[in-house]
C-alpha cells in the first residue's frame, strides 16, 4: 500500500510503502529508481502488523520499484499506481508523484 503526503511547500512527497507482515519472515528491502536498485539500502521496519518505510521523493516524477522479500523473492506492490515491463520479463511497480 502507498500513502502520499506532501510537505507544505510541495517540494517533497513523503511516501510510505507498506506491505502485510506475513509477506516476509525476516526482512524486506525497498529497491527502485530512487536508490539505484541497491538491494541493501532501504530496509522496511516491521511495525503494527505491516512492514513499512517512508521515503522522501521529488514531485513530478514516476519511480519504478519492487520489494525484495527475505533476500530472495521479488514482489510488486498490490496497490501501486501502475506497472511497467522490465528487462527481466516481469513487471515493476510504479509510484507516481504529481505536483
Amino acid at each position: 500500500m502507498l500513502k502520499k503526503a506532501f510537505t507544505p511547500k510541495r517540494t517533497i512527497c513523503k511516501v510510505t510503502f507498506s506491505i502485510p507482515a506475513d509477506w516476509a519472515e525476516e526482512k524486506v528491502n525497498l529497491v527502485g529508481d530512487f536508490n539505484d536498485w541497491d538491494e541493501d539500502s532501504d530496509s522496511l521496519e516491521n511495525k503494527d502488523g505491516n512492514w513499512e518505510i517512508t521515503m522522501r521523493l521529488k514531485p513530478q516524477n514516476n519511480y519504478k520499484f519492487k520489494y525484495l522479500i527475505d533476500g530472495k523473492t521479488w514482489k510488486n506492490d498490490d496497490a501501486a499506481d501502475s506497472y511497467v515491463s522490465n528487462n527481466f520479463g516481469t513487471e515493476d511497480s510504479v509510484v507516481e508523484i504529481g505536483k
